[in-house]
């Protein structure tokens, strides 16, 4: 981190002259220009006065936001495969996130484990086949191009009512799979 340069850029962003910023710390013109050049390194304390006067703290002037990844490639998605069934989950580490997307392949008649009531929501979209949505002991049909939604406040679990492969995306928040 080139902190003189960071410093520059907030001093510069609230609209101050280095002698400004100078007379609110008690320090002198000079001192600020070698900071910024980084010929020079600030105490924690004037550290702190400086980050003060530009409207900000320590924890927020060391805090760097960490590149966000995107677009995620098949390559990267994790799967599951057990009795007729295929998860994959489309985005690595999504049990950390506040919703957790799956892909759900079921052969005919396999049926997903029954889930177990818990706090949160359910979303589906079905791309092939038909499936069967069963919450609180009521079957929900849907087909290719059709969609599903709940809570998750009852027992629940899907099923493929059809005589080919269903598919379907299902996402669930908080992330439960």
């Amino acid at each position: 981190m080139e902190l003189g340069a960071k410093l520059r850029d907030m001093r510069q962003r609230k609209g101050l002259t280095q002698e400004e910023l100078a007379d609110r710390c008690e320090l002198t013109k000079g001192y600020i220009s070698q900071l910024e050049n980084e010929l020079t390194s600030p105490s924690i304390a004037t550290l702190i006065d400086l980050l003060n006067a530009l409207g900000s703290n320590l924890s927020d002037f060391f805090h760097e936001d960490a590149e966000q990844k995107i677009v995620f490639s098949e390559e990267e998605y994790i799967e599951k495969q057990s009795e007729g069934m295929l998860f994959s989950w489309l985005i690595p580490n999504a049990q950390k996130n506040m919703m957790e997307p799956v892909l759900v392949e079921l052969e005919a008649g396999a049926s997903t484990s029954v889930d177990f009531p818990h706090e949160g929501e359910e979303f589906g979209y079905v791309l092939e086949g038909r499936i069967a949505v069963v919450s609180g002991g009521k079957q929900h049909n849907a087909k290719k191009g059709e969609s599903f939604y709940f809570t998750a406040d009852r027992e629940h679990s899907i099923l493929n009512k059809g005589k080919g492969k269903a598919k379907f995306l299902w996402i669930s928040t908080p992330p439960n799979f």
